[in-house]
């Protein structure tokens, strides 16, 4: 492993300091050597074999988003056994020390990599991703994230020397001499919690975070995607239990049906870090109640567009378009609340009216999804029923800008696409204050008019003070509004992108270069990835001997 990986984790934490582009694993499923489908076709419809304690029955009723059901089921946990025997592997990965569990860590994502486009197959029909970013976010993004998380647990668990010698002069007497030995401690078991839409990509940074820096990682899927974690555990296991380590540092908790399981082991003794994706009502109860927990939770908030003048207007609609498009809206990126002033906007058009900018978007919208084959590619499926009732409740709170349309899937008859809704909302109505300040999760999004820019920055303001965000992108040519705005996302804490008119979208982060949330607003505790992610995984002992 070491001939293997050293050079990557030192490219790896070269590039966490200088922000620039760089994947050690290909984005395109070409570089691979097939398609990952008859790799799925091997995992369906039959158990899902995994030797770890405590089995005590088996679990599963995963049902493709494209209308199928997967026929998988899994081992099922007790946590009175599993636990201990997770605890125990803690001694022997402790003393390992940070570089071979680095390289450890990265020998686990080589194997992953290896079998992306398997994954990329487990992704789509747990999540209703389409192949294309469902091999791209669930592969190898994620594993550049995962890649990430490693790199900093690594550099943070040697900022502190190893072994010092330690000397104070004594003026005629002999100096004080002592050796100094610093070892890095995990805090213990880490539990993970994963989620229904990007189970790698939102569950490998903790993951692996927790595991490099020496905790035993126990993963708890969401009930509707278990199997690309599942997968995960199995490689993870397989490669420890090779390189001479206890497997059970790793191991599965998947969950019989309404078990809620997550509840009972985030309150276990034994769990000392808590990774968590999901909704803000779970996610609140977790920081309140788990306090025996470091608790990192990426939770629900209302990602806002300000739009208050462009030198680019084709650009800035074919962007937002793609972006509005993207997996149907189910990524907790997706722009929601578009503050539009209601007296228009300036463009390189000439100016636009509030009522030109609803349509004129609405129509972009429309050509980008005007190819069906092509827009299902882009949209993906409808990832479970929650999704379509929050959509036709949004068709109900206002005046419809852009119809929601179902749209046939030419290789799954069974799955559900639908295209974006775009609704208009006057921000000055009180009544419709509880439709956009709240998140509407799936392909929903609010062109707000509101009454100027300034107005715009106020709505902006207490939106991301009451609700969080993890992203706001602003559309202007004013510097003076542009500082404006960087100034409320300095002091709320929230990722700002400005101008995006090109390839690069409001919804995507990439590893190294980009932090995904803050840790600063109430849309997450955490950001991906930064050494405050990672540190508190791990403490730091002294020892300390006569030299």
């Amino acid at each position: 492993m070491v001939t293997s990986h050293r050079e990557t984790l030192d490219t790896a934490v070269r590039t966490i300091r200088s922000r620039a582009y760089w994947s050690p694993h290909p984005e395109l499923p070409r570089a691979y050597e097939d398609d990952g489908e008859a790799a799925f076709a091997a995992l369906r419809d039959r158990p899902f074999e995994l030797d770890q304690p405590g089995t005590d029955g088996r679990t599963g009723g995963e049902v493709s988003p494209y209308g199928f059901p997967l026929g998988i089921d899994y081992p099922h946990a007790d946590p009175d056994v599993l636990l201990p025997a997770m605890r125990a592997a803690l001694p022997g990965w402790r003393a390992a020390g940070a570089e071979t569990r680095a390289l450890t860590c990265l020998e686990i994502l080589r194997r992953i990599n290896a079998r992306s486009p398997e994954f990329a197959r487990a992704v789509m029909h747990t999540t209703g991703q389409a192949y294309g970013m469902a091999f791209q976010a669930g592969g190898p993004h994620a594993q550049d994230r995962a890649l990430e998380a490693v790199a900093h647990a690594y550099a943070e668990q040697t900022r502190t020397p190893a072994r010092a010698e330690w000397t104070k002069p004594q003026g005629k007497r002999e100096p004080l001499r002592l050796a100094l030995e610093f070892v890095p401690v995990p805090r213990g078991i880490s539990l993970l919690i994963g989620c229904n839409t990007f189970p790698t990509w939102n569950g490998y940074p903790g993951l692996f975070a927790s595991l490099a820096t020496g905790n035993p990682v126990l993963v708890k899927p969401h009930p509707r995607a278990v199997l690309p974690l599942a997968l995960t555990v199995r490689v993870a296991r397989e490669t420890l239990a090779e390189a001479g380590f206890d497997p059970n540092l790793v191991a599965l908790a998947a969950e019989r049906d309404g078990e809620g399981i997550a509840r009972t082991l985030a309150l276990r003794e034994e769990i000392r870090l808590i990774d968590y994706t999901g909704s803000a009502a779970f996610g609140d109860w977790l920081e309140t109640h788990a306090r025996q927990a470091r608790v990192f939770t990426e939770k629900s908030g209302v990602n806002t567009v300000l739009v208050d003048s462009t030198d680019d207007y084709a650009g800035m609609l074919a962007n937002l378009a793609f972006s509005l498009s993207l997996y149907s809206g189910q990524m907790c990126t997706t722009p929601q609340n578009l503050l539009i002033p209601r007296g228009g906007i300036e463009t390189d058009t000439g100016h636009r009216s509030f009522d030109e900018v609803v349509a004129d978007l609405a129509a972009a919208v429309t050509r980008l999804l005007a190819d069906e084959k092509r827009a299902v590619a882009l949209l993906g499926a409808i990832v479970n029923p929650g999704v379509l009732d929050r959509l036709a409740a949004a068709e109900r709170s206002g005046e419809i800008a852009l119809a929601s349309r179902s749209l046939p899937h030419p290789e799954f008859p069974g799955a559900t696409v639908r295209t974006p809704l775009i609704v208009r909302l006057d921000a000055a109505d009180p009544a419709t204050a509880p439709v956009w300040r709240g998140e509407c999760f799936g392909p929903v999004s609010y062109a707000l008019a509101v009454d100027s820019t300034a107005e715009a920055l106020a709505v902006l303001r207490r939106t991301l003070t009451e609700r969080g965000a993890m992203t706001v992108l602003g559309h202007t040519t004013s510097p003076s509004v542009a500082a404006e705005l960087t100034e409320v996302c300095l002091d709320t804490s929230a990722q700002l992108s400005l101008n995006l008119t090109g390839g690069v979208y409001i919804n995507q982060t990439a590893a190294f270069a980009d932090l995904h949330g803050s840790g600063g607003n109430p849309a997450a505790n955490a950001a991906l990835v930064d050494a405050a992610y990672v540190a508190p995984r791990f403490t730091t002992v002294e020892i300390r001997r006569p030299a």
